[in-house]
């Protein structure tokens, strides 16, 4: 039985155009941040070129893993090179981690004796990087779905925005009351707002890489759906995982009752993957199809049954 795969042909290129334009937009005003950052002597601003510097690097990590991912399955690469988005999201992560450690080792710093600021300058600089920041973010937004490699570079945007609204504000705080203080102050608020989403994301690539449960489907729950199938009497050794961020597997033991042809054990196999996919989104599913139940983990129904070791793939 044919299913499909992650996303579908339009929505790949969707993401892929969406991440040229983030692409386009932030390495185009990375080095106004940074020349304002320098001339003006904001480490606020500073922080946010550093992230938005990130951003361009994730981005183009991003691009590359999506490029890998749409590669077919070969004898060696069976799946294909689905995970690659999900590696593609580790390294955002990583580099997010550098990015905060970076920020907070120069804001510790700068507390105890403030530098100067030109606070007019910096506002305006600001004010610009979170119209590019934001745009972006809405972009990749609407392409991102499940995957973590666009969840990836949506978060350096966001984060990236709320980063561009701190040093506003610590602009503001320069103009009005003079406090220079307030720009190290704010960096520090930037990296652990950096870190707190890089949290999130690392979390959810580590569970891929472990093969975890994905979230949002029980497996109690899919186990309790197969068994109330009037061809099934039990289901044992059932395993969920996900190949990538976007695309769910399955494989499961099956007791079949009545002891049913070949013919009728995988028309019933196929009936099931059906539902796995609708219900559940479980794009890959294989099912080991028993005569009755396995006496030990190794040993299944034994070679004269007629229907023992019976697979079916749903690929």
């Amino acid at each position: 039985m044919g299913a499909g795969h992650g996303l579908a042909t339009t929505d790949t290129g969707r993401g892929r155009r969406a991440l040229w334009v983030a692409l386009g937009l932030n390495a185009g005003f990375l080095g106004v941040e940074v020349v304002g950052g320098l001339a003006f002597g904001s480490l606020a601003l500073l922080a946010d070129a550093a992230h938005m510097g990130s951003d361009v690097v994730g981005l183009v990590v991003a691009l590359v893993a999506e490029r890998l991912s749409r590669r077919p399955a070969t004898k060696r690469h069976s799946y294909g090179w689905r995970r690659a988005e999900v590696l593609g999201a580790l390294a955002n992560a990583l580099t997010l981690v550098v990015v905060v450690g970076w920020i907070v080792y120069e804001a510790i710093r700068r507390l105890p004796s403030p530098q100067p600021v030109e606070g007019g300058p910096v506002l305006v600089i600001a004010t610009l990087g979170f119209a590019v920041n934001a745009g972006s973010a809405v972009v990749l937004a609407r392409v991102a779905g499940r995957s973590l490699n666009m969840r990836g570079a949506f978060l350096h945007m966001a984060a990236d925005a709320a980063g561009s609204v701190g040093v506003i504000a610590a602009a503001i705080i320069v103009l009005t009351t003079g406090a220079e203080w307030a720009d190290p102050a704010v960096s520090l608020l930037i990296a652990g707002l950096i870190l707190w989403s890089t949290w999130k994301l690392l979390r959810s690539v580590v569970l891929v890489l472990l093969e975890a449960t994905p979230a949002g489907v029980d497996p109690e729950e899919v186990t309790e759906m197969l068994i109330a199938d009037e061809a099934v009497v039990d289901v044992h050794h059932l395993h969920l995982w996900s190949v990538a961020s976007d695309e769910t597997a399955l494989s499961a033991h099956l007791v079949l009752a009545d002891a049913p042809s070949l013919h009728e054990a995988q028309a019933a196999g196929d009936r099931l993957k059906r539902v796995l996919e609708d219900e559940y989104r479980i794009t890959h599913a294989t099912f080991e199809l028993e005569c009755h139940p396995c006496p030990q983990p190794t040993l299944c129904c034994g070679p004269n049954e007629a229907t023992a070791g019976t697979q079916t793939h749903a690929h």
